[in-house]
């Protein structure tokens, strides 16, 4: 039996393996929702435009509704006979109202409604997305005001570097969430213009609205090319990108959670609710969470790059090459909303430990560049030189086995005379955080004015809707 959709052209059924190369119901029936919600559209524009009679819309809109109910209640039966979403809708509206079902493909393709159901897929995602990382922001930002004054080491090169505060560490997350939220935002902007009616290729001779159907839809126009409209992915493309680097600084993020909770850094505790134990050693406490998010990055990076060699050497318009762009995008979409929500629970369970934070934060003579400053400040001197001056003083300290704060000021006077006990005020973490008062800079007083523009916003956020 030849395939109801080109049965006229086509006198054998294809082989079996064939088939099962070419069927995409069991990616693309994720896009239920959409490609109803498309379908009812393009039907009660056809009716507006006299291209079908009121009566029919009216039933094709019920029959949807009908299966739209029995997807979501999982009484559907899809067919892999069917092909893909839409041959499986209109074959089940056909059997609720009979012959009107085939009047809903009308002046459309495949081709411009999976290229609508997608984008509007894609659309659902990035809103979900956003409202996940304003989530994440929001866990951060209630961290960052409680430990606004949390003292802990800075690294540059993984080695400790100058004193910061741990709610600045963890504001540096927040920035990143915010510009990755504006990478989707600008991405769904731009994705939201409505290829529906662009028909296989060129277009229809009917009689359409592609205006209205596009403001049914919520989007901004339709589209301006019909060739165009079917032909490229480069929507799903930046929204990978998006969540590619989004994705990135998850794992930045989680890798920091595995070095710190290990025993040998200590910095901090997750509970038993982000951590694993082992299966024969009854002491470990595994960060199993945080290192799945990191495993998951490669997910979403590897969508974005498979997506890309599909699409780099198609010729316009529609290839079935691109029958290979959802389930990759699907499966990133997913483990990216997997992993923020991970991190955002992991933020809102660890426990810092203060003191043991505050120790290696002045571990490595962290507070050298304090004492470089002050030579610049008090003693007038060229930064190079306070910058080899105070070289040979960590050098000193370093030889005797002690830490920079506690080295004599009579040894630091040995290496520059002008030294004075003054010098030995700066030599403090807490000094030494207190005085990083520049704009973007972790002093406390900072932090918590930053953290707090950021509760203000989000807050401000979630009022508008």
């Amino acid at each position: 039996m030849s395939n109801k959709m080109w049965g006229g052209r086509f006198s054998e059924r294809p082989d079996a393996i064939m088939e099962e190369i070419n069927v995409s119901i069991d990616v693309d029936r994720h896009l239920y929702a959409q490609d109803i919600a498309a379908s009812k559209a393009h039907a009660a524009m056809l009716a507006a435009q006299g291209i079908i009679t009121s009566a029919d819309a009216k039933n094709i809109g019920k029959g949807l509704d009908t299966i739209l109910s029995e997807i979501g209640k999982g009484d559907f039966d899809f067919k892999r006979a069917l092909e893909d979403i839409h041959m499986n809708v209109e074959s089940r509206l056909s059997e609720l109202i009979g012959p009107a079902a085939g009047r809903l493909h009308t002046a459309r393709s495949r081709n411009d409604q999976v290229a609508t159901d997608f984008r509007l897929y894609v659309r659902d995602t990035i809103d979900e997305t956003n409202a996940a990382l304003a989530a994440f922001q929001q866990a951060l930002v209630t961290r960052a005001l409680e430990h606004a004054g949390t003292v802990m080491p800075g690294f540059t090169h993984l080695q400790t570097a100058q004193p910061v505060t741990f709610g600045h560490h963890l504001l540096a997350y927040v920035e990143m969430a915010g510009r990755d939220r504006g990478r989707f935002t600008d991405a769904r902007k731009r994705l939201n213009e409505s290829p529906l009616g662009a028909a296989a290729l060129a277009g229809t001779s009917f009689p359409i609205d592609r205006t209205a159907t596009a403001q049914a839809l919520g989007f901004d126009r339709p589209m301006a090319n019909s060739l165009d409209a079917v032909s490229d992915r480069d929507f799903v493309l930046e929204t990978l990108s998006a969540a590619a680097i989004c994705a990135v600084h998850m794992s930045r993020f989680a890798e920091e959670i595995v070095i710190w909770t290990s025993p040998l850094v200590g910095l901090v505790k997750l509970s038993d609710k982000f951590t694993t134990g082992s299966s024969i050693m009854p002491q470990k406490r595994n960060p199993d969470a945080a290192e799945l998010v990191r495993a998951k990055t490669g997910r979403v990076i590897g969508a974005l790059t498979a997506l890309l060699i599909v699409m780099k050497g198609l010729p316009l318009a529609y290839q079935k090459d691109m029958q290979e762009d959802k389930q990759g995008a699907m499966e990133a979409f997913e483990a990216l909303s997997l992993a923020i929500r991970a991190m955002a629970g992991m933020v809102e369970d660890l426990v810092p430990d203060e003191a043991k934070m505050k120790a290696a934060a002045g571990e490595g003579y962290a507070t050298a560049t304090d004492l470089a400053d002050w030579l610049v400040r008090t003693l007038k001197m060229p930064f190079r030189d306070a910058h080899h001056v105070t070289g040979r003083i960590v050098g000193l300290a370093s030889s005797k086995g002690v830490a920079l704060h506690e080295l004599p000021l009579a040894a630091m006077q040995e290496v520059e005379p002008k030294i004075t006990a003054e010098a030995l005020k700066v030599l403090s973490v807490e000094s030494s955080v207190k005085s990083r008062t520049s704009f973007g800079g972790t002093a406390p007083k900072n932090v918590m004015a930053q953290a707090k523009a950021w509760a203000k916003r989000l807050e401000k956020e979630r009022k508008l809707g």
